[in-house]
């Protein structure tokens, strides 16, 4: 599946969805060059736009015209990762409504640790015209 923002044609291009379901879906994306900030770290607005995107997928899958416009998106920055590591992400339409919708996401390392990279909401307006 390719994203069709540029913003995540430049930050997600490599991006792969594992799954999806009504309401679930979880994706891969390994850590590039382009991902890390001056400290080698994940940079903290690809979380964000793992957060944005995840969410509006999430939402996508739920059958929904409308993906919708963001209201509100969060961010908890809780670990790290860096360039090499392959991150799993998955994102969670928990409600969605007439005219907003609520998601939750998680970002952690994929494998057998599982670490939590970062975890966060989105609401979205998905009113149809």
């Amino acid at each position: 599946m390719k994203p069709m923002s540029p913003i995540y044609t430049f930050l997600l291009d490599d991006i792969v969805l594992v799954s999806a379901t009504k309401g679930n879906v979880k994706a891969h994306l390994k850590v590039l060059p382009v991902h890390v900030n001056s400290k080698g770290t994940l940079h903290g607005v690809v979380s964000s736009c793992l957060m944005d995107w995840t969410g509006g997928v999430a939402i996508a899958s739920t059958g929904v015209d409308n993906s919708g416009l963001s209201t509100d998106i969060h961010t908890t920055f809780v670990s790290t990762a860096r360039e090499g590591d392959l991150l799993e992400i998955e994102g969670k339409a928990s409600k969605v409504g007439a005219s907003l919708a609520f998601t939750t996401i998680e970002i952690r390392h994929a494998g057998q640790d599982g670490q939590v990279v970062a975890h966060g909401t989105h609401t979205k307006y998905v009113k149809a015209k």
